[in-house]
């Protein structure tokens, strides 16, 4: 039997795997190498004025470039943030990191449900063995259906 088509899920051998992640424009790295010239040019000129004799400019622009690095740091933190759901012989692995934490669960294939939230934009549910976990955050809503019939597709075995 030929292996089915998947829109969101690879296929590696008798294994199948969902990668379901933030889109980020800008990396970590990236995003440093930008605030840390952002801080050259911008320390720059308030020293340029500092010596003119504007002395608060220097304790402004430090407390400036203090809260766009926070900022930044809030956005490097959730910047590689995922859902990682495989599918290898009879066990169904979710596993979600946040924020460099990572969370997992484990399923039994026969015995995980895979429903949809209460709303209709809502999360898909996957439960089972006395578990419960929510997946699609990084799809949007109105593909999360097309993906909860994926998995339940994977799941059969069709």
């Amino acid at each position: 039997m030929p292996n089915p088509v998947f829109r969101f899920a690879t296929v590696e051998g008798q294994a199948i795997r969902w990668f379901l992640k933030r889109n980020c424009s800008v990396t970590p790295a990236q995003l440093g190498w930008f605030y840390a010239s952002l801080c050259v040019v911008s320390l720059g000129i308030a020293t340029f004025f500092w010596v003119q004799g504007a002395i608060l400019i220097l304790p402004f622009a430090g407390a400036e470039l203090a809260g766009v690095g926070i900022a930044f740091l809030a956005y490097a933190r959730h910047a590689s943030d995922g859902e990682t759901i495989s599918l290898e012989g009879r066990r169904l692995v979710v596993e979600l990191e946040s924020a460099g934490r990572l969370r997992s669960a484990r399923f039994d294939r026969d015995s995980v449900r895979v429903e949809p939230g209460a709303g209709g934009r809502s999360l898909i549910e996957l439960s089972g063995q006395g578990q419960s976990v929510s997946v699609g955050r990084y799809v949007r809503p109105e593909l999360r259906p097309e993906l909860a019939q994926e998995i339940r597709r994977a799941l059969r075995g069709v």
